[in-house]
């Protein structure tokens, strides 16, 4: 009877010791997880339709209750929208550039009518058209009434390379041959773009670059690192460098693919051996690129001091908790100094990843949501969009047949 009465006592003791955790726990999650993005933008109109219509950014972000740290909702994130997110259709074309080079553009099938705006998407770092997040951003497309085109760059996508030049975050000029493309093709149709990450970066530049000049009427960025200097430091940190690591050995698989570098050379050697995302750079990118050094290429892929330049609509998502750029190294100050730039920052959601709910499985992902209610509220509003220059098409552009979906996947596989 008295051990009896003793394991009822242990049982209690257990049961009160659970419920003061979860009650700590949900304390802790309602007070210091669940909150609503910090919106960095300049008084204007901007600002008043953000703050109007885009109800996202003006109620509390809910991250998935038992997925909250930053480096969980980066990796099942991607995970997770992998596994479950349904496998997109395309149709490539194959863009001839103007120095030789080639890249792929993936258009959603069915994806609108024709004279539809068109959303096109800058994947990361070695990301393509069926990578998560994109699959995620055709979505939002498809809700938008849009069509959808992705955007791959050189080497990527099972595309060869036709020149010896890939890809880094300042390659903005083959994006504006993509741009003009797109815009040629669709008309008077408003393109609207969103770039991940690196894509991010490069439609940054793309749009400082051009001003008042770029063909793109509204933008966004996700999960990009405005401040490559600071963010590039918080990359080797800790546990990030783990995610650090993994997008390096995406990198020389990349590189060793196309034969850039020379079997048993110093270069080779250094390459196989970057085992981190600064190493890589050190290695291969500020080579290939003609930088003196890692640091002139981080300095010249920041956009903190760009922003100023920017003349389209545009709107960053970023997390306070990115591993990659904390809220610390975000660029607040430039942001609330330009006009046309916004900076919303969710306490939470990692890099790219931005769970929410209980079971966050569906394809009305939460970058997406953002999407669609940002360029919804453009549309609605088009005085508020960028107004491209008007340009007379004096030239074919060289694309390719559309090929096959068993082509394109095939493609992607072998590149893979």
């Amino acid at each position: 009877m008295l051990g009896m009465f003793m394991y009822m006592l242990e049982a209690r003791k257990e049961l009160l010791v659970g419920l003061s955790l979860s009650v700590l726990y949900i304390t802790y999650y309602l007070v210091e997880v669940v909150k609503r993005p910090l919106l960095v933008c300049a008084p204007g109109a901007l600002r008043s339709l953000l703050e109007r219509d885009v109800p996202l950014l003006q109620t509390p972000y809910w991250p998935t209750p038992w997925c909250v740290e930053a480096r969980l909702q980066t990796v099942l994130g991607s995970i997770m929208r992998s596994l479950l997110l349904p496998h997109a259709r395309y149709r490539r074309e194959v863009l001839r550039l103007a120095d030789g080079g080639q890249v792929a553009l993936d258009w959603l099938e069915n994806s609108a009518v024709p004279g539809a705006p068109v959303l096109l998407v800058l994947p990361g770092l070695t990301g393509g058209s069926q990578a998560d997040y994109v699959r995620a951003l055709c979505a939002a497309a498809q809700q938008l009434g849009a069509q959808a085109v992705v955007f791959h760059y050189r080497g990527l996508g099972g595309i060869k390379l036709t020149t010896p030049r890939l890809y880094c975050a300042v390659s903005h000029e083959d994006l504006a041959e993509v741009v003009e493309a797109v815009s040629e093709r669709v008309g008077d149709a408003p393109v609207l773009a969103v770039g991940v990450s690196l894509g991010g970066l490069i439609l940054g530049q793309y749009l400082a670059a051009a001003g008042d000049q770029a063909r793109v009427h509204a933008a966004l960025i996700v999960s990009s690192p405005l401040d490559v200097e600071r963010g590039s430091e918080c990359m080797e940190r800790g546990l990030n460098a783990l995610l650090s690591r993994h997008m390096a050995r995406n990198l020389r698989r990349t590189v060793c693919s196309h034969s850039l570098v020379t079997a048993g050379s110093d270069e080779h050697a250094r390459v196989e051996n970057a085992t981190s995302v600064r190493a890589f750079d050190a290695a291969f990118t500020t080579r290939h690129f003609g930088f003196g050094s890692v640091e002139a290429y981080y300095r010249a892929a920041t956009l903190r001091d760009k922003l100023g330049a920017v003349r389209v609509p545009l709107l960053c998502l970023c997390a306070a908790d990115d591993p990659f750029q904390p809220l610390e190294v975000l660029p607040l100050a430039e942001v609330a100094a330009s006009k046309a730039v916004a900076l919303a920052v969710p306490a939470r959601g990692g890099h790219i990843g931005f769970l929410e709910g209980w079971w966050p499985a569906g394809q009305d992902q939460y970058m997406a949501r953002v999407a669609v209610q940002y360029f919804s509220a453009l549309l609605r509003n088009p005085d508020l969009l960028h107004t491209p220059p008007k340009v007379q098409t004096h030239t074919e552009k060289n694309i390719e047949t559309p090929e096959k979906q068993e082509e394109v996947d095939k493609q992607e596989k072998e590149a893979c």
